[in-house]
């Protein structure tokens, strides 16, 4: 089963080619009658409009589903789309933390923060809320969608691991650091969180409300620059920070990509690159003869 975030970006761009055939053609898209060139001209609209690779890549995975779905129920002889030539995306290592500047943003949160905005769990609370979720995204690696949706029912405190639901609904047990534990006590005791096994570890409020991605988001933003760091700097570059991290440590390849939960060990190999250039870059700076 696919994610809410990939249900509603794939509504979003099945619904934008439909606005581009309507305006082009005074009708709404006919799906099956739809052939090769219809989505070539799409292509071509899609450059012109300035988009980058992986957006324009991600339009044509909702229509390659849609087609899927359609050749399915025998809507459809064929995929329209078969052999349509795309952009390539342009290969980019991810971008992550130093150690010392991973530091400084975990400890940006202070207990007296607050916000007028967004819910505040209850006093002084928000501060201590965000000190821990920053603290479990990086110990674990997690995307920004996992630790807002884990439960109480999902740590085992005696066993130091969290079990997280990840993409495609896959389920994967982690090890949780004790900074991670003793950051989330001292949360749950300043909110007085009943820790009924159902309810977030993070919430948005006073009541069993998780607390939401766009929230996480705002509120890194303020300590980011309470920090002095990017403003740019994502909760993802948390979790690339934790994956190189770990390969500069020693961790093995296979280890990471079970870490990450990553199907593929070709995506967990683009960490090796940024450990390997790391490298290159210090023989070179500190070798008489480099």
């Amino acid at each position: 089963m696919a994610s809410p975030c990939t249900v509603r970006n794939y509504r979003q761009a099945l619904e934008e080619f439909s606005l581009w055939k309507t305006g082009t053609e005074n009708e709404e898209p006919r799906w099956t009658q739809l052939t090769r060139d219809d989505f070539r001209s799409y292509v071509r609209h899609l450059g012109r409009s300035g988009l980058g690779r992986s957006t324009i890549q991600l339009r044509f995975s909702a229509l390659r589903g849609l087609y899927r779905f359609l050749l399915r129920l025998g809507e459809v002889e064929q995929i329209p789309l078969r052999g349509l030539s795309l952009p390539r995306l342009q290969k980019r290592l991810p971008r992550f933390l130093q150690k010392e500047q991973v530091v400084q943003l975990l400890e940006a949160p202070t207990p007296s923060d607050q916000t007028e905005t967004e819910g505040t769990p209850s006093n002084n609370g928000a501060g201590l809320r965000d000190a821990a979720l920053l603290e479990f995204i990086y110990t674990a690696g997690l995307r920004i969608s996992e630790v807002c949706g884990l439960r109480v029912e999902d740590l085992d405190l005696a066993t130091r691991q969290v079990r997280v639901c990840g993409k495609g609904r896959k389920i994967r047990i982690l090890p949780v650091g004790e900074p991670a534990l003793e950051a989330l006590t001292r949360y749950w005791s300043a909110v007085q969180h009943p820790r009924v096994s159902n309810w977030p570890l993070f919430l948005a409020g006073k009541g069993p409300e998780s607390i939401r991605p766009l929230t996480v988001q705002r509120r890194l933003k303020r300590h980011l620059a309470q920090c002095g760091l990017a403003p740019d700097i994502t909760p993802h570059k948390l979790r690339h920070s934790f994956a190189t991290h770990l390969l500069d440590g020693g961790a093995d390849l296979r280890s990471v990509q079970e870490l990450l939960g990553h199907t593929r060990l070709s995506t967990t190999e683009v960490y090796t690159h940024v450990s390997t250039d790391r490298l290159k870059r210090a023989y070179e700076s500190a070798h008489p003869r480099a």
